[in-house]
């Protein structure tokens, strides 16, 4: 088991859809592809025959490993997380104190990180830095790059 995994609605559902599309459109794609290859053959020294069940077995690994996120799923929408902090879910304007630029971030779980707008993973060094801050508070956060500093400047839900 996965263990629980913090989504919101939006993010949920944009999973379901990319295992949708890993189980038809890309299942389809592999197969023609393995198909191809057969066709050209011994397919006991066919490149394109191994390359077509390699990516047969990776998509398969991925849709499992997709799915397994979909078992335990608590909403973030639905958990009564305090506003005045940085938590998963959080969107926070911030002030980089070196630049002198805003950025923004929606703190996310590594799952759907990828998806939406300006997201961080909570795992990551700035996501993991920025727990538990209220505006107004500054922050150095060790990066491999060196050390980002940032001032909060809004947290919104």
């Amino acid at each position: 088991m996965a263990g629980q995994v913090y989504l919101t609605r939006e993010g949920y559902q944009k999973l379901v859809e990319q295992i949708e599309t890993l189980k038809t459109t890309e299942r389809q794609r592999i197969a023609k592809a393995i198909g191809e290859a057969r066709a050209q053959g011994d397919i006991s020294e066919n490149a394109e025959y191994d390359a077509a069940k390699d990516a047969q077995a990776h998509n398969e690994a991925r849709i499992a490993e997709m799915e397994s996120h979909l078992v335990d799923v608590a909403f973030i929408e639905d958990m009564n997380i305090p506003s005045d902090k940085i938590f998963i879910g959080a969107k926070v304007k911030l002030l980089d104190l070196d630049t002198r630029q805003e950025v923004r971030y929606m703190l996310l779980s590594p799952q759907e990180a990828e998806f939406g707008t300006d997201p961080l993973s909570v795992f990551s060094p700035i996501g993991q830095g920025l727990l538990k801050h209220k505006v107004g508070d500054e922050v150095s956060i060790t990066v491999p790059a060196g050390i980002k500093k940032f001032k909060v400047l809004e947290i919104t839900r």
